[in-house]
């Protein structure tokens, strides 16, 4: 009877330790541990600033056909990556009327869009976190083109970046928890329109939209810092959220990329940039938001504003920075909790 036994045994031992083999091959996702920061490329964001930012785009007025160019090589670039278009709609376009966007101003604006793409959260896909930034410009002015390539081209390849890096972490089995909205938004230089008609026309329910991580202007320096363009302004992370202050902040001290300066979080700064950008329409909503930013220039608004005088380094470093914040907010146990009240 002892070499069964013995025969019994062995077997036992191999098809425990096998047994165990597998389990320990199928480890749970460390959403902590951002492994696809190297993804955004300065490589990538300078061809498609150099295409977005372009003569050919007619300096992407509201509505225009330049405008509309710009817009299908945005699609054309998520269709490349594997990006796709919300859930409940048929394609990358959120369509806005001219009524709607005419209904403040005397000004004549033909139909436009709002452009968003999708990567669908692993755990908690009914929670949403917005990516935004607006893909407009002025237009052509007394005859000459206004490029726009830091307002906003530098926030609209920053966050095509982030989409592409959100969605190879999702094709790699690492996606996030929570959804990402990538938002393109139309009609911002002209009284931030596309926002406004999102938050008003949104695709997922605003009850369920954790937070908006808004980027406009993150190519250049401003005068307060000729010295280095290692820095950027935070913009209301703090108004609505200390979990969104406290999330910024922790991201820029675990991975060192940046001094943030607060010069115009303060709502009484003359400047009033809290309210000039898209995540104010967010924010009024009672939505947690950040602002990244990094200061007007001599080129502001002006045919001057172009591509050879964006600073790839820089902007490379803040798009991973905003990365890293919608990164954490869409893997964080738990949501960003909303402890301040919105007010003017």
């Amino acid at each position: 009877m002892k070499k069964p036994i013995l025969l019994l045994l062995f077997i036992f031992l191999f098809i425990n330790c096998s047994s165990q083999k597998d389990v320990a091959a199928v480890k749970p996702v460390n959403h902590s541990k951002n492994n696809y920061l190297d993804v955004i490329s300065r490589e990538s964001l300078k061809q498609n600033l150099e295409i977005i930012a372009s003569d050919e785009m007619e300096g992407r007025d509201t509505g225009s056909e330049g405008q509309k160019k710009a817009g299908r090589y945005i699609i054309d670039f998520y269709k490349k990556n594997g990006v796709g278009f919300p859930k409940g709609t048929t394609d990358y376009y959120q369509h806005i009327p001219a009524a709607f966007l005419n209904a403040r101003r005397n000004k004549n604006l033909p139909d436009s869009e709002n452009i968003w793409a999708y990567i669908e959260g692993s755990e908690k896909p009914e929670e949403i976190v917005v990516v935004s930034a607006h893909y407009d410009h002025i237009g052509i002015k007394d005859g000459q083109i206004n490029n726009g390539a830091d307002d906003d081209g530098s926030g609209t390849v920053a966050i095509m970046e982030i989409a592409a890096a959100f969605q190879k972490a999702k094709n790699e089995g690492h996606g996030p928890k929570r959804s990402i909205l990538i938002l393109h938004v139309t009609g911002e230089e002209h009284g931030l329109h596309g926002s406004r008609y999102y938050t008003q026309n949104p695709i997922f329910p605003l009850v369920n939209t954790v937070a908006d991580v808004n980027i406009d202007m993150i190519g250049r320096r401003d005068p307060f810092h000729e010295n280095s363009s290692n820095y950027v302004y935070l913009i209301g992370s703090d108004y609505l959220s200390t979990d969104l202050y406290n999330v910024c902040e922790e991201m820029n001290k675990k991975n060192n990329f940046l001094t943030i300066d607060y010069k115009y979080n303060d709502k009484s700064d003359p400047n009033r940039y809290y309210y000039r950008s898209d995540h104010y329409n967010f924010a009024k909503n009672g939505i947690p938001v950040v602002f990244l930013y990094s200061g007007e220039h001599a080129d502001y608004h002006k045919p001057t504003d172009d591509v050879s005088k964006i600073e790839f380094d820089a902007l490379t470093t803040r798009t991973k920075y905003a990365f890293a914040i919608a990164w954490e907010i869409a893997n964080r146990k738990d949501k960003l909790i909303v402890d301040k009240a919105e007010s003017k």
